[in-house]
């Protein structure tokens, strides 16, 4: 038989594509990473020297801000003038310095900055208050006074830290802690401190509006340039960015902008204002007890510990997302206790050489780690040298300390942000679908803000919050007309968070002044009450451990792992003390 054309067999037929099934993905799905993949260097790797350096001493710059709006207000409030300001820069930087090496070295061991802490703002204002009718033969001889006070305080309250970390009590109640605690944990760490940008920004928009908006353009927008402009600008954009506005602020002063502005409008926006570089000594290195020996008093003690438990919690988020930012996996439970309990010591070594307050670790510095893609550990341990310098020679750092404060709230805009982003990121590990989990979140964020705010709203005119006991030491002064000038004149253009804002300003400045309660369980509760991140801690974990919690969308099986010292390989590479000191230190305390 012989074939034609026509016996060919027709080609088959190709079904056409199903259409995606209703609520089915329509695009890119991105899994979850446990390390952020955009890094340049994690916590255990290093750039060169050269850019080691310069991005250390970004992270003194940073921090700087926080160090110069403490001493700034606090003490012409004690009677000091600007000499005693300046000499409490060089402490509260010498500190920062002794407690950020401790802290990367055998404590937490992430690169994480020990800055001064605002928790602590309103116990040393009611040590402050409860001097302020006190007779004394100079306003500097009061200072003093209140400076021993202080440091007497942050000793004996350093128990709490200590106790809580070496007991590893802190670190089985994070044990608890699962991805749908830590997102509102984490983010309330950056949004709590939400009245220390555009607020204070806006009390010199002129400088701190320009730096905000190059900021974000220079150190964003301007990166496709050029390959080599992308690297500058992403890892030094930021310095580049404060010496041009420092620069113009610089030109408005001398140019007599501010001339005839309010003092208010001066203190903002002038470089000339501070006074510290010609109050400042050449050298000097800051001793233990170098207002005094230490007064006591346990009145002003019991107020500080409620400061120092704020301090755990706050440094708990915020080590969580200096682990995110520096590619390390989340810190277990007993390198938390450890932080925490080493951070007790540190609190003990700020009363011992005269901190007006504690330290806890730096919020901002690790929202630089994500804004320059860098996380070093031996970038921020180099920082230290640059905290050391300063404090011990006054003139060079008081003439960084001239920086006007409107810039450092521009930069605490986008810094404070990344570090709320980053708690956000941790819900990719937990069910974000889950019902269950959208409402533990919501509630434990939204109280997070709320009930602090309450606490911070609903101080009365006499200084007593929502919390109202008749337990205590019960102790009424009032502040000097001085201090209310200063108050109201300086306190109101320099916003706090949390806690201070309000009851600072509201209560001394703008309501004028009042008899002030000095009942430490009051202060306790109130300074707990008032912290988003202990807020968030408290109604986040309970909730989650009591509302269905062996509900597998938790996430908690991620998170398992890493909270032992055994439980992922990773955990003692991160982790893990140097040249092997663990070998010599009870493992109780390790």
């Amino acid at each position: 038989m012989v074939e034609t054309a026509n016996n060919h067999t027709p080609p088959p037929t190709v079904a056409p594509p199903l259409p995606a099934p209703l609520g089915g993905p329509r695009g890119p799905v991105f899994p979850p990473h446990e390390q952020l993949h955009q890094l340049h260097y994690c916590i255990h790797s290093n750039p060169s020297w050269p850019q080691a350096v310069m991005l250390a001493f970004q992270h003194y710059i940073v921090m700087l801000g926080t160090t110069v709006l403490i001493a700034s207000t606090v003490v012409p409030l004690m009677g000091g003038n600007n000499g005693d300001k300046a000499r409490v820069i060089q402490t509260l930087l010498f500190m920062a310095g002794v407690n950020t090496l401790l802290q990367t070295l055998i404590g937490a061991r992430l690169p994480t900055v020990m800055g001064s802490s605002f928790a602590y703002f309103i116990p040393v204002m009611s040590i402050v208050d409860d001097f302020s009718d006190k007779t004394f033969a100079s306003e500097h001889e009061r200072f003093e006074y209140t400076m021993r006070a202080v440091q007497g305080s942050l000793m004996v309250s350093s128990i709490i830290n200590i106790f809580l970390g070496y007991s590893r009590a802190w670190g089985n109640l994070t044990r608890f802690f699962s991805p749908v605690v830590l997102v509102p944990v984490v983010c309330v760490v950056g949004l709590g401190l939400f009245t220390r940008g555009f607020p204070q920004l806006a009390n010199c928009v002129e400088i701190g509006l320009p730096m905000l908006i190059l900021l974000v353009v220079g150190q964003q927008y301007l990166k496709p340039i050029h390959p080599r402009a992308q690297l500058i600008l992403e890892r030094f954009g930021l310095l580049f960015c404060v010496a041009i506005i420092w620069a113009f602020a610089g030109i408005l002063t001398v140019a007599g902008a501010y001339n005839n502005a309010m003092e208010q409008t001066k203190r903002s926006c002038r470089v000339d204002h501070s006074y510290l570089i010609s109050s400042s000594p050449w050298i000097r290195i800051p001793y233990p007890f170098q207002w005094g020996a230490p007064v006591f008093r346990a009145s002003h003690v019991f107020g500080m510990m409620g400061a120092a438990l704020v301090t755990s919690a706050e440094s708990t988020g915020t080590f969580f997302a200096a682990a995110r930012l520096a590619g390390a996996t989340p810190p277990p439970a007993h390198v938390l206790s450890r932080s925490i309990g080493l951070q007790g010591i540190s609190l003990f070594l700020d009363g011992l050489f005269g901190a007006t307050v504690g330290t806890t670790a730096s919020v901002e510095n690790v929202g630089l780690l994500g804004l320059t893609h860098i996380g070093s550990r031996r970038v921020v341990q180099i920082s230290t040298a640059f905290m050391f310098f300063f404090s011990i020679f006054g003139k060079f750092g008081a003439f960084f300390a001239s920086i006007p404060l409107p810039i450092f709230a521009a930069i605490y805009c986008v810094l404070f942000g990344i570090v709320a982003a980053t708690g956000i990121s941790f819900l990719q590990f937990a069910n974000s679908n889950s019902m269950r989990n959208l409402y533990v979140l919501g509630v434990s964020l939204f109280l997070g803000v709320s009930i602090s705010q309450y606490f911070v709203s609903h101080t009365t005119n006499d200084g007593n919050g929502p919390v109202k006991t008749d337990g205590g030491w019960a102790q009424k002064n009032e502040l000097s007309s001085e201090s209310s000038i200063f108050v109201a004149e300086h306190l109101k253009i320099s916003h706090f968070s949390g806690p201070l804002e309000s009851v600072v300003i509201e209560n001394y400045a703008l309501k004028g002044l009042q008899p002030i309660s000095c009942n430490i369980f009051n202060d306790i509760l109130n300074t707990i009450f008032s912290s988003p991140p202990t807020v968030a801690i408290i109604v986040g974990t309970l909730l989650d451990n009591t509302l269905d919690a062996r509900h597998a969308d938790r996430g908690i099986q991620w998170l398992i792992p890493f909270q032992h010292r055994k439980g992922d390989t990773r955990n003692e590479e991160f982790y893990d003390l140097p040249l092997r000191i663990h070998e010599f230190i009870p493992t109780r305390y390790l």
